[in-house]
């Protein structure tokens, strides 16, 4: 039996929301796209900056975005990574600016105490596995995923040194199925979140390097997401973005809200579930650009 759209999908339903940095502000234009319909999740589960947005998402399930996308469109690099306020040997910058945004969003000190439960995935400096934050100090947790290595000072919590969760799972939806979530829905961000059409890079050790590890968290993404939609319904939900800036460029941050709230919109119209399966837009290149085809493929 066919369902329709979201109202429909076997609850408990998780919101999963991805790494990427600045690439994030997409997650901004999809929770448009959501609250518009009137959508609350009945968990949420966040990795890296996908964590930072999903706690202020779990405190204000329907009215972030706005929010979000004041904050977003007004943010600059030196407020997230800023030069000459050196913490320890551990890392580039001190996470002074995260404080100062957690603080902003006036946010409960305890995870238990979000309106949406939440979990934030960050991983183990030491064993490499996937720490899953679902109670306890809030700040702490939001600071652990986001602690890019060698970037941000990794986060001691109860006697465990963890670090950014989007080396372990970029878009974690292996810990919302573990939460209980009878079906998931993505907002993932960046390149490495959609098919990769087969491409050369150019001969510059930048160039090659980029394409390496676009294909290493790609893999990743497409192993998780396959291997737990054979289990439940996973709706992943497209930006229509086919320009990515760079990670810590802030300028880009309106068109990417624009272009995914846009995008979002018109693949919800069109969502039929049907059981358990991967249901995604289908992107595909075309010469030089990529475009997202407006259907959903199971």
């Amino acid at each position: 039996m066919t369902c329709l759209g979201l109202d429909e999908l076997p609850r408990p339903v998780a919101a999963v929301l991805g790494g990427g940095g600045v690439l994030g502000a997409a997650h901004v234009g999809v929770g448009y796209a959501l609250e518009r319909r009137g959508f609350v999740p009945d968990l949420i589960v966040g990795t890296s900056v996908g964590a930072l947005t999903g706690a202020i998402a779990a405190a204000h399930p329907k009215s972030a975005a706005a929010w979000l996308d004041d904050v977003w469109t007004h943010l600059r690099r030196r407020e997230v990574f800023p030069f000459g306020y050196l913490s320890s040997r551990a890392s580039l910058f001190s996470d002074r600016g995260l404080r100062r945004l957690i603080a902003r969003a006036e946010l409960p000190t305890r995870i238990e105490e979000l309106a949406v439960p939440f979990t934030a995935v960050a991983m183990d400096l030491a064993t490499g596995a996937e720490v899953r934050l679902d109670r306890g100090d809030l700040e702490s947790a939001l600071l652990a995923s986001s602690a890019i290595p060698g970037a941000l000072p990794p986060v001691v919590r109860e006697g465990r040194t963890l670090v950014d969760g989007g080396l372990i799972a970029y878009v974690p939806v292996r810990a919302a199925e573990a939460a209980g979530a009878a079906s998931v829905l993505v907002l993932s961000t960046g390149p490495a979140s959609w098919p990769l059409p087969p491409i050369t890079p150019r001969q510059r050790a930048g160039a090659i390097a980029s394409r390496a590890a676009v294909l290493q968290v790609h893999h990743q993404i497409e192993s998780d997401l396959r291997d737990v939609s054979q289990r439940v319904p996973t709706v992943v939900l497209p930006t229509g973005v086919d320009k990515w800036p760079a990670p810590w460029d802030f300028g880009h941050s309106q068109r990417l809200i624009s272009t995914a709230s846009v995008t979002a919109e018109r693949f919800l119209d069109r969502l039929r579930i049907a059981g358990a399966g991967l249901y995604r837009a289908e992107a595909r290149a075309t010469s030089h650009d990529a475009h997202v085809e407006e259907r959903v493929n199971r």
